[in-house]
């Protein structure tokens, strides 16, 4: 399939440094002494952002809000690389490694001196088409992954420490679900995914994906827990998780100590079957391998099963499940409502986060190929396109830590029917993409650094529902009515 691929960028905007924010952990140490500007500042960065801080020809940098990521790594990259883009050069040929590092916590500890804090969520938004009331719905949630909707007035949530939540009538029940598998909680790791059957009033199942562990191996003197993401289902009976069946369970050979790049996103298509997908577990040759299960995108039947049409299952040593490969690191499913495409977002490293349509059989070119370098700068690969291997429909550089995702279908915005809603992590927004077959034809940001954003779904009101996972809590997102 012959695909167009769009370079997503924000409109140009004239950005020398960093682009402002919060952080909740900050160090005063390789600082400058307590109101004293450092020498690097006022030679590199106060012409842009002035010699206070407050901003000149760009933003101030004590506002309390980030574009490229509020963690002092985030920042560092910001300084190291750059955004070119919007304005913003790389200084990394001019500042070594420990003056970025100082010029970093330098900014934090400005923010906390003087006592900035990041703005409070809005309630209301304005977007291109609606004007937009926000209510904060659920709080206190401890890291949530994923929603789902079991009726109209009961939804479930996910806490990657391990916990399944119930929310009533918007009202987060405090016990947690009883009697669910035990998960590997670590780094990136734990209970990941919800999804509800799509029969689930003849068929009241409920899917969970997370980092299941198994044994003990000894690395570097230590002993460690490998893990890979399983799939399993099971029955809500009044607070217990009952009847659970295992639907997918990788050979334990294949398991990793990683604590990151697990997936997982749960979807079903119109015609029954389940998609889940599981990260390079930090192995990105594996991705291209398909004798085992990590860097892929896998099909099954909802009891299990493996289809006898999937595009590996008589390859030889293949992973039968198997139905893309090539994927980094996929948090991001979603079906679309008329075609029943499978759509996903995969995080890159720096840069490089894509947009994919998900057809059978495909390579989609991780580590061969990307539209990315490595976290600390180093060249992944000099190719952008191979022969036989897929070119992503859209991708973002710099990154924004692609994750949720969902087709919208609701009512309450009628213009963005069938639109795509994409959740940022490391950019703290939710963006609206305009689909057209097999084109991305423009977007738009809906919500800014409220948080970030793990989850997306329509609820069954038409409503928006937004997981932050930091600060753990749940948006509803409606439409104010004209006035």
């Amino acid at each position: 399939m012959t695909k167009n691929t769009f370079l997503l960028i924000t409109f140009p905007m004239l950005v020398c440094f960093l682009l402002l924010g919060s952080c909740t952990s900050k160090t005063a140490s390789n600082v400058a002494a307590v109101g004293e500007i450092p020498e690097t500042f006022t030679k590199l960065c106060a012409s842009c952002h002035g010699n206070d801080l407050k901003g000149e020809i760009s933003q101030s940098l004590l506002d309390g809000s980030w574009q490229f990521g509020s963690r002092k790594g985030d920042i560092m990259r910001s300084i190291k690389f750059g955004y070119p883009h919007h304005g913003m050069p790389a200084w990394g040929e001019v500042l070594t490694d420990a003056e970025i590092d100082s010029l970093a916590s330098f900014l934090m500890y400005e923010e906390e001196r003087l006592g900035i804090i990041k703005p409070p969520i809005p309630d209301t938004l304005e977007t291109q088409d609606y004007m937009i009331k926000v209510d904060v719905i659920a709080e206190g949630l401890d890291v949530p992954w994923a929603i789902d909707f079991i009726g109209p007035n009961r939804a479930l949530i996910t806490e990657r420490t391990g916990r399944l939540r119930i929310m009533e009538n918007e009202v987060l029940l405090p016990d947690a679900v009883e009697g669910i598998p035990e998960v590997r909680a670590l780094g990136q790791g734990g209970l990941l995914d919800v999804a509800i059957d799509p029969n689930y009033d003849r068929e009241p199942w409920i899917y969970l994906a997370f980092s299941h562990g198994h044994g003990t191996v000894m690395e570097d003197g230590e002993e460690r827990v490998p893990s890979m993401t399983s799939i399993v289902r099971a029955k809500l009976v009044g607070n217990n998780w009952s009847n659970q069946e295992v639907l997918f369970e990788a050979p334990h050979e294949t398991y990793k100590t990683a604590g990151h790049h697990f997936g997982s996103r749960i979807v079903f298509d119109p015609e029954g079957y389940l998609y889940f997908s599981i990260g390079d577990r930090g192995t990105s040759e594996d991705a291209q391998d398909l004798s085992i299960p990590n860097g892929k995108i896998h099909r099954i039947y909802k009891d299990g099963r493996i289809p006898k049409t999937n595009p590996f299952y008589n390859t030889p040593g293949a992973v039968k499940s198997i139905y893309t490969y090539g994927n980094r690191n996929a948090q991001g499913l979603a079906v679309h409502p008329e075609t029943g495409q499978v759509w996903e977002t995969e995080h890159g490293p720096m840069g490089g986060d894509e947009l994919n349509l998900i057809s059978p059989g495909l390579n989609y070119g991780w580590p061969a190929i990307c539209y990315c370098i490595n976290y600390n700068g180093d060249i992944i690969t000099e190719f952008t396109h191979k022969e036989g291997m897929e070119q992503p429909i859209a991708y973002w550089r710099p990154s924004i830590a692609t994750c949720g995702l969902d087709f919208y279908t609701g009512d309450v915005f009628p213009k963005w029917k069938n639109r795509l809603l994409v959740g940022a992590l490391r950019m703290e927004e939710l963006q609206l993409l305009d689909i057209e077959k097999d084109r991305m034809m423009y977007r738009q940001t809906i919500l800014k650094n409220a948080g970030r954003v793990r989850d997306v779904t329509t609820g069954p009101d038409g409503a928006i529902y937004v997981v932050l996972n930091e600060p753990g809590k749940v948006l509803r997102l409606s439409q104010l009515p004209a006035f």
